[in-house]
């Protein structure tokens, strides 16, 4: 029999935040406090012109500096704590102040001091390490050109090793392969860590990393770098982004990263991983913590909207209840909390996912943590990819939602969410446009698949091969209903296992879908370009099924380790609403493939209605648990004073209150 789960009465949001925070429960705590002490210099920008913006966020950055929270997630040798987990947990709780502060600190030692660290080797950090955690040595990420975004692969800039002098020469053949939207770059930036096509003895041996001075003491910049600003944007006006190219740019041989690769003084090449591509891709996997400190910070983001919507929506009254005259607020209509509370359930879901990410990656990254195999890295990267996507479009799409559900007043500067809209705007874009993340994780989910067939594990093989003679059945015979709901007869949409068993099948049989279409190319003799092209929809839909069942997964962990019945059984009415709303959302293909019925579809949105209802009374609790400061969240429609209470209109008629509202 299925169990029942009721949300109780009464859930302390002290003892909600205690399971929320986890594993870095100390390193939130800490950020929260420092987040509220300073507050002047860590809030956004007001008035002030760029310039003086530019100045304010690097002068947050100092602050930052001297909190001692940008060190620890660096090597003990170098005077770090090695909390990598700790670090990115910290960076990501910076959405709920300024945006810019978040981007820039994560370019300054997310991006810039990580690739030092990951990719070079001793002589650079014990020369450079230390100078860039202290913000001594600010300094840019340069892999993106104009021409060459998403392909990183094939980017045009160069740098040929000349025996002669012992010298890397940096050049930029043309405009297209200029460096483009590099933070830092425009006004604060001294070196760069730049990415060119390693050219030594006349060979080319793909992407490297290199050490470029982009500045003298002066601020001035070096022989041969021309630097541009990329000027107002959208959003992130504090960060600097700029534009960079070299021309007959030299540097030291010594300046090229070496961990993978090097060349000895004589122009020749040595490297550890001999395939180019491979190589290419193992230089990529180290630096994931991009990827996810950017899903992090768009949690951040999307719980601070979720907060000051939910709050201005307990708030905000419209129209008269007929019986007793009373205003009503707004969260108690259900076309609102249908906005707001499947949003709140989500960000919770990937919340736990995005915990979940982040040991993964201590565990893996942190120094002492001994040899990583190949698969765990893989697995990691997948992740990273699959989430970075869907947490940054969640953030788009909630803080879209919760700007509409305020009105008027979510429109206005002072409240807050415009700001949070054209800043995290950006974040589907940078450190990998999201398009692309899902059909680079489709790619490496048909790796695996072709890894599993060679290996022969019968007991990974099954599900997929069900899954195509499912297609194949439903394709030849027409009874797709049939063939597709057996394993699932007799299913019951209160049951929390068999929500999870459609997320499930979901996953399997859109990447069985996927795999079936793709089989001639597979075995060879088509144009597997077209082929691929032509599926391009397929693995995009077998990605997102993916990163669904893993966001589901991710939480249905975090809901056995919690001990407080009171906060599980809150939580666990949050992860129904979470998973109905994403099988609501694909309700069209749950049809057409027959796992689902016309009357089992139906019964769907009556149970969203239901768990909105019974989640409506906890929706402060939940939004106050994610512990963004009360400084970060203060702002006129959320004034106490305004909302003082007055005299209630007389009711007006059912019908002129469904007109007007």
């Amino acid at each position: 029999m299925t169990r029942t789960r009721v949300a109780p009465e009464h859930v302390d949001a002290g003892a909600l935040r205690t399971v929320v925070d986890g594993r870095w429960a100390h390193v939130r705590e800490e950020t929260r406090a420092q987040l509220a002490a300073n507050d002047d210099g860590l809030r956004g920008a007001g008035d002030l012109t760029t310039e003086e913006y530019r100045a304010r966020i690097t002068g947050a950055l100092k602050i930052l500096t001297s909190s001692g929270r940008p060190h620890t997630g660096f090597d003990p040798t170098v005077g770090g704590s090695g909390d990598v987990g700790g670090v990115v947990t910290a960076f990501s709780m910076l959405a709920y102040g300024d945006l810019s502060l978040l981007v820039k600190a994560g370019v300054q030692w997310g991006l810039f001091g990580g690739a030092v660290q990951v990719l070079g080797t001793e002589r650079h950090h014990e020369r450079y390490l230390r100078r860039i955690i202290d913000g001594e040595l600010l300094g840019c990420f340069a892999m993106t050109e104009a021409g060459h975004g998403s392909d990183v692969q094939h980017l045009h800039t160069t740098a040929t090793y000349d025996p002669a002098a012992q010298e890397f020469v940096v050049d930029t053949p043309y405009p297209q392969a200029r460096k483009s939207y590099i933070g830092n770059a425009a006004r604060d930036g001294r070196m760069a860590v730049v990415f060119a096509q390693l050219i030594t003895r006349g060979t080319r041996h793909g992407v490297h990393a290199f050490l470029v001075p982009l500045r003298d003491t002066d601020g001035n910049p070096e022989p041969g770098v021309t630097i541009a600003d990329d000027g107002r944007k959208a959003g992130l006006n504090g960060v600097d982004n700029g534009r960079l190219s070299f021309s007959g740019v030299r540097i030291p041989r010594t300046h090229l990263l070496n961990r993978f690769a090097d060349v000895a003084a004589d122009g020749s090449y040595s490297s550890s991983i001999e395939n180019e591509t491979a190589r290419f891709f193992t230089m990529l996997g180290t630096l994931v913590r991009g990827r996810i400190s950017v899903a992090g910070g768009a949690g951040g983001a999307a719980q601070k909207a979720l907060a000051l919507a939910v709050r201005f929506g307990e708030r905000r009254r419209q129209f008269s209840h007929p019986g007793t005259g009373e205003e009503i607020a707004v969260l108690d209509y259900l076309a609102h909390q249908r906005k707001l509370l499947p949003a709140l359930a989500t960000t919770y879901a990937l919340h736990f996912t995005q915990d979940d990410l982040v040991k993964r990656m201590h565990d893996i990254q942190a120094p002492g943590a001994g040899p990583v195999g190949a698969r765990e890295q893989r697995v990691l990267e997948q992740s990273a990819a699959g989430i970075k996507a869907i947490a940054t479009w969640h953030a788009t799409h909630t803080i879209q939602t919760c700007r509409e559900a305020c009105g008027g007043a979510g429109y206005l500067e002072e409240n807050l969410l415009p700001a949070l809209k054209a800043d995290t705007d950006v974040f589907t874009t940078f450190e990998g446009d999201n398009t692309v993340l899902l059909q680079l994780l489709a790619k490496e989910l048909l790796s695996d698949y072709g890894r599993t067939i060679r290996q022969g594990n019968p007991l990974r093989i099954a599900p997929l091969l069900g899954g195509q003679l499912a297609g194949v059945l439903a394709e030849r015979t027409g009874v797709a209903s049939l063939a597709r709901r057996l394993p699932l007869r007799g299913f019951d949409l209160t049951d929390p296992a068999r929500r999870r068993a459609l997320l499930q099948v979901r996953r399997t049989d859109t990447l069985a879908t996927a795999i079936r279409h793709l089989a001639p190319a597979l075995r060879g003799g088509a144009d597997e370009f077209a082929v691929f092209n032509s599926a391009q929809d397929l693995l995009l839909d077998a990605a997102r099924a993916h990163v669904d069942a893993l966001v589901e997964q991710s939480f249905a962990d975090a809901l056995q380790r919690i001990a407080d019945p009171g906060v599980r059984g809150l939580l666990e009415r949050v992860h129904d609403l979470h998973v109905l709303t994403t099988i609501d959302r694909e309700r069209a293909w749950y049809l057409e493939t027959g796992r689902l019925t016309a009357a089992e579809s139906r019964r769907i949105r009556p149970l969203v209605n239901e768990l909105c209802a019974e989640l409506r009374p906890h929706a402060r609790t939940l939004v106050d648990a994610f512990g963004v400061p009360e400084s970060r969240l203060a702002c006129p429609m959320l004034d106490d004073e305004a909302w003082a209470p007055g005299p209630s209109a007389p009711a007006a008629p059912v019908t002129e209150q469904v007109e007007a509202g």
